[in-house]
């Protein structure tokens, strides 16, 4: 019997015990699916948290005051990091871009009626760049504002939202602390991230909160943009040794984060996640497996009167056992087509109502249906092999 003949043959079997053969399929289809959603959520995780850490700015080292931590502790605020270190970074490394210092202080916003509390930051005309920050109205305040500590804010768009619903803020005034000042900005929307709402800022020129709010010149943060992402390391380690100088060789002072490393940590982290989501999610593919080997030992039961005339009309067993698995095959290719339609269904499901992000991953897609493919042929050999082994004089006694 020609292979085409035995597709055909197997295709009509199949077809003429259809909720037999969706019900075998089912474990595939279920396996397949679960592989590509499971996968899919796990790949949108990773490519979310990469544009978090991404929005923080490209190419970057971060500078906080230490708090006893050694080298690459955690964040902290101890010994102070003050606005004379700065000009010592810049001319630490000639691979510097810019440097953005950020300072940090808890005020109350009044508005109107209309009251909120965050944080201000005062910062440099540099810092929304370094930082991916980008007006959407109004404009950013500028160096003549800074050396003339002018009493200049640019809002967040949430915090907009809340000073001033429904209204355009920029030209009005609002009172910070006790310090009335003026909107001359309103930033575009960056929206959550896993470091929190990157639209709940308040921006002032770095000498305005330091002198009219805080009172002191220290700096919370120091975001350093070195020019390019090659030069990262050596960058680091020229601004760590400046930073170790300055701190008289007590490196619990300050702390340093190198954004390519905590990238490149993330990208692990979630990767083994993703990983771990898929095999967990492969086991139902296995499961599917056995079902397809149990319902074909049951279709070999019921059709050994046919295998009996069949071998009697001179078919060989390996024509026989082609049968089975030609069959066994077929039934895991549908499921895993079926699979991955439900797998693409479902992701964008989950997408659209549960607000997780969901990147469905070609080589998911492709292993997962390759397998299924394969899970059939090698839970399919043993009763196409018990099919075939059949003797035809049992098989036409059998009733």
């Amino acid at each position: 019997m020609k292979l085409n003949e035995n597709i055909l043959m197997a295709a009509k079997n199949l077809q003429n015990n259809k909720v037999r053969s969706c019900l075998t399929m089912l474990g595939i289809i279920i396996g397949v699916t679960a592989v590509i959603v499971m996968t899919s959520i796990g790949e949108g995780a990773k490519q979310q948290i990469t544009q978090n850490i991404t929005a923080m700015g490209s190419n970057l080292l971060i500078v906080f005051p230490g708090r006893g931590a050694q080298r690459g502790g955690s964040f902290g605020g101890g010994a102070p990091l003050k606005n004379e270190v700065i000009p010592i970074l810049q001319a630490s490394s000639t691979l510097v871009a810019v440097i953005a210092p950020e300072s940090r202080t808890r005020v109350t916003l009044k508005a109107g009626s209309n009251s909120y509390q965050t944080s201000v930051l005062g910062v440099t005309p540099e810092y929304l760049g370094v930082r991916n920050y980008q007006v959407a109205s109004g404009n950013v305040f500028t160096e003549d504002d800074l050396k003339g500590r002018r009493r200049v804010v640019i809002l967040g768009a949430y915090v907009a939202e809340m000073l001033f619903p429904g209204t355009n803020p920029v030209g009005q005034e609002i009172k910070i602390g006790r310090l009335r000042s003026t909107v001359v900005g309103v930033l575009q929307t960056k929206g959550q991230s896993g470091y929190g709402n990157n639209d709940d800022v308040v921006m002032m020129p770095l000498t305005t909160v330091q002198q009219r709010l805080s009172g002191k010149d220290k700096l919370s943060t120091i975001y350093i943009q070195v020019k390019s992402a090659a030069e990262m390391d050596a960058a680091n380690e020229e601004i760590y040794n400046a930073l170790l100088k300055y701190f008289e060789d007590d490196e619990t002072k300050f702390n340093m984060r190198n954004q390519a490393e905590i990238l490149s940590s993330v990208q692990q982290t979630t990767a083994t996640f993703t990983l771990l989501l898929g095999g967990i999610a492969a086991v139902s593919l296995l499961v599917g497996g056995i079902g397809i080997m149990n319902i074909m030992l049951v279709a070999v039961t019921e059709r050994i009167k046919e295998i009996g005339i069949r071998k009697a009309l001179g078919a060989q067993k390996e024509e026989i056992l082609g049968l089975f698995l030609i069959e066994a095959v077929m039934l895991s290719l549908t499921g895993g087509l079926v699979g991955i339609g439900l797998g693409w269904l479902g992701s964008t499901l989950i997408s659209s109502f549960s607000g997780l992000s969901t990147v469905i991953s070609l080589n998911a897609v492709v292993v997962s249906f390759v397998f299924a493919v394969l899970t059939g042929l090698f839970f399919g050999v043993y009763p196409a092999y018990k099919a075939a082994g059949l003797r035809p004089i049992d098989a036409l006694r059998h009733e």
